[in-house]
């Protein structure tokens, strides 16, 4: 029986896409870097920051400290307008409230206080866990596992929702089963958007007659 539903939040709870790649351009233009490219704007979706720029840095050390220090000096709240949520997501959590537990867990960092004040979603998660802890980003199944250890809850009674490969390792690294969202994850049970989840949980984790 499922006791907890964990969302991801980039390209789970809301398209994120434009809003990324404004925030790491702003922070490549200030120390005079390009714009990202089509691999690093899809790398900025499921990746947490310091992975971003650790691709984008290529080894470089003295490059990689600026971006850091550029990070430091932006305000990512200026970045949250350009979120596209899936759908009215207070009344849609708290709708499955009724039935679940949820959890966040997520590859964000210093940004998830303000975040979750943004979408209006202040005490609706039972447990957050992201980046911001000192655990080992995903696909390491750290940030998972937190969020289950501070939900109180067994693997085997909490799904994660995500909608990448990284999602998918992270999930089975902490044992707990996997729902995709979108195309860019597969697995055998896939939804195109998080309003087809609650039916998904009843259909597929329905307790035998």
């Amino acid at each position: 029986m499922i006791e907890l539903v964990i969302f991801d939040a980039d390209g789970v709870l809301f398209d994120s896409t434009e809003s990324n790649t404004a925030y790491y351009n702003a922070i490549f233009a200030a120390i005079g870097e390009p714009a990202m490219s089509r691999e690093e704007e899809h790398a900025g979706v499921f990746m947490a920051a310091p992975q971003v720029f650790e691709l984008r840095a290529r080894g470089d050390q003295e490059k990689l400290a600026r971006m850091r220090q550029a990070a430091r000096g932006i305000d990512s709240t200026p970045f949250f307008e350009l979120l596209r949520p899936a759908l009215a997501l207070r009344p849609f959590l708290t709708e499955l409230k009724r039935d679940y537990r949820v959890g966040l867990a997520t590859n964000r960092s210093a940004t998830i206080p303000a975040l979750i004040d943004f979408l209006g979603l202040e005490g609706i998660f039972d447990a957050v866990a992201s980046a911001r802890d000192p655990v080992r980003p995903k696909p390491a199944p750290d940030i998972v596992a937190l969020c289950l250890e501070r939900a109180r809850v067994a693997a085997a009674a909490a799904v994660y929702v995500g909608d990448s490969e990284t999602d998918r390792i992270a999930a089975e690294g902490a044992g707990t089963h996997f729902i995709g969202v979108g195309a860019r994850v597969d697995h055998a049970h896939r939804i195109a958007t998080i309003a087809e989840l609650p039916a998904t949980l009843a259909r597929v984790f329905r307790p035998p007659n």
